[in-house]
């Protein structure tokens, strides 16, 4: 009797083990620049993360405007956004990100946020340029950052942002989240933004950056049962349901009014994520997508709509900058003699 006590334990516990899944949500040392894209300083931009949004720019535009219209994730496109009350012309252009040569990881993301210096609690994010795309399949990207799809457009492999790219599919209960950071002894608290399949936003508190030298912020969840047997079993469709993903949306870090104002640095490594499954993986008779095609019609329409989101915010940054002055200084007034 105790022999059968001992293996129904341990056929529990292992049932409970195979639930989670450990991945990277993130990394930026992926997200190095490793190609020029419409200059000659240098690389600019990522290859692997490339995007060109010229494709949704319209028709007023001509094939040399569109030419330019791309952009990547990578590590100096990142922005940082300060809460409202602190948005002054001076915050604002000094805050902003740099790629960080680190002896340990290599490249990795490091940010400047200028905070006010005035005695007021105040915020600011750092989020990639673009809302990262979940149905982006993969592609070739040349050197000048031209975008070739796949012939096929096949969507049952890993998507081109997956792999520690800012997405991780097939996401049920997030267990935990840690973030590795590199502390500056900074009083300020640092929290990890998470976006689901259904658009929903969560802010997950990570801890405050008050050490010095890389440490690992976790979180873990205080709603995860670990027993199976306490856990609300329910039976759902398996097809033609798309599995549910999460992404990454930034950082948030916050500042206390108690604490200094000014410069805060800091330099981020990875996200990583221990989950449980949302869809076993298993080895069925009939390969339903095959038959019927549903999730691709679904996830097909899901990337033109991303695109469309994606692309249009791009283009009126575009137009912007094409307005901007692009002059330093004022023209001398002609002398006597050139009069």
């Amino acid at each position: 009797m105790k022999r059968i006590f001992i293996l129904v334990t341990v056929a529990l516990f292992t049932v409970g083990a195979v639930f989670s899944e450990e991945a990277v949500l993130i990394d930026f040392s992926k997200l190095a620049a490793d190609i020029s894209v419409n200059t000659d300083s240098g690389p600019n931009e990522n290859r692997r993360t490339m995007m060109d949004y010229g494709t949704v720019a319209g028709n007023s535009f001509t094939t040399e405007q569109k030419q330019v219209m791309k952009t990547s994730l990578a590590i100096a496109n990142w922005e940082v956004t300060l809460a409202s009350s602190s948005r002054t012309i001076g915050n604002i252009a000094r805050s902003y990100t740099s790629e960080a040569p680190s002896k340990q990881y290599g490249t990795v993301l490091g940010a400047r946020i200028h905070f006010p210096v005035e005695p007021f609690n105040s915020w600011a994010t750092i989020k990639p340029p673009f809302d990262i795309p979940a149905y982006e399949a993969q592609a070739e990207v040349d050197d000048d950052g031209n975008i070739e799809p796949a012939e096929d457009n096949d969507f049952s492999g890993p998507s081109r942002f997956e792999d520690g790219y800012g997405v991780v599919k097939n996401v049920g209960v997030v267990k935990s989240v840690a973030v590795d950071v590199y502390g500056l002894n900074f009083p300020h608290s640092l929290s990890a933004i998470l976006i689901d399949s259904q658009g929903n936003e969560k802010t997950v508190f990570m801890g405050y950056v008050n050490f010095d030298g890389w440490g690992e912020l976790r979180w873990e969840n205080p709603a995860y049962i670990q027993a199976v047997r306490n856990r609300d079993l329910r039976l759902y469709p398996l097809y033609p349901d798309t599995t549910p993903f999460v992404k990454f949306g930034g950082f948030l870090v916050q500042r206390d009014a108690a604490n200094g104002g000014g410069d805060y640095i800091g330099y981020f490594k990875d996200v990583k994520l221990i989950y449980d499954k949302a869809v076993l993986d298993t080895d069925r008779d009939i390969d339903d997508e095959a038959l019927w095609g549903i999730i691709r019609d679904r996830e097909t329409a899901k990337k033109v709509y991303e695109m469309e989101q994606f692309g249009h915010a791009q283009v009126l940054r575009y137009l912007e900058s094409q307005k901007q002055a692009t002059e330093n200084s004022f023209t001398p007034a002609p002398t006597a003699d050139q009069q």
